[in-house]
């Protein structure tokens, strides 16, 4: 199975299981993700997002789906729209990065309230080298996070950051040797808090988020796909 699942009292973990793809989703995965979010968000305050082995978190979107896609798959992104329902979870959403969070995956992290990096990772979004941009919610969620400047030098200027350097820029809240475990015992403790509370605030604080600005993104996306084959990525 591709998406495990695990539930721990008040704490549900969802775990991304394709190591010999560097759990590089695809649409099935994104669809089995979905389908456990939306299930265990009803029953659980804390949903924790993590990924096996010592390797890379996510790769991303799996490259030979993409090169089948068209501009109508990009006009209704089944990543952005599985990685904003995930941002709009009753739940408090942890995710815990042992490895390197690239482009769909980095926008996976993204979609989560709070994220626990290991010394190990990496955050990059290389889409616009592949003639692309990221359209999971990545150019809003990150200027969101850490202002436009410092998105543009990731997105545009293709800023690498490793782990002290996204907590410095406020995209990781805290490192551990274990981010796993780290982000297990802190899931552990905001399960604890009470559970109207902690949904009401996280409600307030996104509450900015625009609809307008993803799809956007998504229209963009499809003028990109649009182009002549050669100029597209796969």
């Amino acid at each position: 199975m591709a998406i495990q699942v695990d539930e721990v009292g008040a704490l549900a973990v969802i775990r991304l299981h394709r190591p010999e793809r560097a759990h590089a989703y695809t649409a099935a995965m994104l669809q089995a993700l979905d389908d456990a979010a939306q299930r265990l968000a009803a029953r659980h305050p804390v949903l924790l997002v993590e990924s096996t082995g010592d390797g890379a978190f996510c790769g991303g979107a799996d490259l030979s789906e993409m090169s089948e896609k068209g501009p109508l798959d990009a006009l209704d992104l089944l990543s952005q729209r599985v990685f904003t329902r995930l941002a709009r979870l009753p739940a408090l959403v942890v995710v815990a990065v042992q490895g390197a969070a690239v482009a769909g995956g980095f926008e996976l992290a993204l979609a989560a309230d709070l994220r626990v990096a290991g010394p190990h990772a990496r955050f990059w979004l290389p889409e616009t080298r592949l003639g692309l941009l990221p359209s999971a919610g990545g150019t809003t969620r990150l200027s969101r996070l850490v202002g436009p400047s410092r998105a543009k030098a990731m997105i545009l200027g293709g800023e690498v950051l490793d782990a002290t350097g996204a907590r410095d820029w406020g995209l990781v809240q805290r490192i551990a040797d274990d981010p796993r475990a780290a982000a297990r015992e802190w899931g552990i403790e905001l399960a604890r808090r009470d559970p109207a509370a902690m949904r009401l605030a996280k409600e307030r604080i996104d509450a900015d988020e625009s609809d307008s600005a993803l799809a956007g993104e998504r229209v963009v996306e499809a003028i990109l796909y649009g182009r002549a084959p050669s100029r597209r990525p796969g």
